[in-house]
């Protein structure tokens, strides 16, 4: 999905909930839905709420240095 072709409520919520999975990659979801992880990113910061924004961030860092395959 791209500017030209904005997300619907239902595939913003479906993101979203991917994003927020730790089994889910962003690699995963641009296979999906064609949004790289700067666009994933930016989705969420807008999404959800600042405190609960940087705990996701801070999980997807912590998680990626533990393992290679998530996000």
């Amino acid at each position: 999905m791209t500017q030209d072709h904005p997300l619907s409520d239902a595939h913003r919520s479906e993101i979203i909930q991917m994003a927020l999975s730790d089994h889910v990659s962003f690699a995963d979801i641009e296979a999906q839905y064609g949004l790289k992880e700067k666009k994933v990113k930016a989705l969420m910061r807008d999404s959800l709420k600042p405190g609960s924004y940087k705990a996701w961030r801070k999980r997807v860092r912590d998680f990626g240095t533990r393992r290679a395959s998530y996000k």
